[in-house]
């Protein structure tokens, strides 16, 4: 069973679809998004949402717990690892910041299925590789994922900031050093924006976004509005890029990279396809 808002991913990875999993936002049947549908194949998981139930866990008889990424406090985890074996988060990374390649492997030691997990780190790792060779322009250029509304950019030491500085970026250090240990990401003022004013600006919708960056009166002060280097990312892209699992990181890397491609591309005339059908585009685009 997974208690990991993203757990089920990697463990549908592995071909060990979750007899229960903790469904984490949006409205796809048994909490799971579209790259993972294949996966589940058949299997009809019990889905839990909200707060750590205990008790309800205890009923389902797990053998085994994942409990990465799911914010599981020290009590919790003493509790549940008497009713199975429980795979915590781990405390060198924080609660919400193991990269992926971690979660897998320790997974895959978990279910017997490390030769596997191996295959696929592989697998994506070289893929970023190739796509980093392949763009040399992006080396070391700042960049940074965030949320529109109450704006929230995300450090280098959120999975997202993680995918973004495997591409060759770098996330900014006035969004790293704004940041507590345990928290992933900074709240910048809409009345002064300077910290997001980067290169390359990925906006990450959870619905509603486009009114609220229409509204945002000082993003036009911004370098990469200016220079057509803003990145709108849709629901289902913002989605696949916060699970960044190994099913949904294909996904994303499939989506988004072309759109760097046409915001890093040296012509501020060049528009981001994205942004463009987003209606995001500054007026003469």
């Amino acid at each position: 069973m997974s208690l990991s808002f993203i757990g089920h991913d990697f463990l549908l990875a592995l071909g060990e679809p979750p007899h229960a999993l903790r469904k984490w936002f949006g409205p796809h049947p048994y909490g799971v998004w579209p790259w993972a549908v294949e996966a589940l194949g058949e299997a009809t998981p019990i889905v839990m949402q909200g707060e750590i139930d205990i008790e309800a866990i205890a009923a389902m008889q797990p053998d085994l717990i994942v409990g990465q990424w799911s914010g599981m406090t020290r009590r919790e985890y003493q509790l549940l690892s008497r009713i199975a074996p429980t795979v915590p988060p781990q405390t060198r990374f924080g609660d919400y910041g193991t990269p992926w390649q971690e979660m897998l492997r320790t997974l895959g030691r978990a279910t017997g299925r490390l030769e596997q997990a191996e295959e696929i780190i592989a697998g994506i790792d070289a893929r970023f590789h190739d796509i980093r060779q392949a763009h040399p322009e992006w080396e070391g250029a700042s960049s940074v994922m965030v949320w529109a509304g109450q704006i929230g950019a995300y450090n280098a030491r959120d999975i997202r900031g993680q995918f973004i500085e495997a591409l060759g970026f770098k996330v900014p250090e006035a969004i790293n050093t704004r940041a507590s240990f345990n928290n992933y990401y900074a709240l910048i003022p809409p009345e002064d924006l300077s910290p997001i004013d980067v290169e390359a600006l990925i906006w990450l919708d959870a619905g509603g976004s486009v009114s609220q960056l229409e509204r945002m009166s000082l993003r036009p002060t911004l370098r990469a509005y200016g220079e057509g280097r803003e990145i709108y990312a849709d629901v289902l892209l913002s989605a696949a890029l916060s699970h960044s699992s190994p099913l949904s990181l294909n996904y994303a890397l499939d989506r988004l990279v072309p759109l760097l491609e046409a915001a890093m591309d040296g012509d501020p005339a060049t528009p981001v396809a994205s942004t463009a059908e987003a209606g995001l585009l500054p007026e003469g685009f």
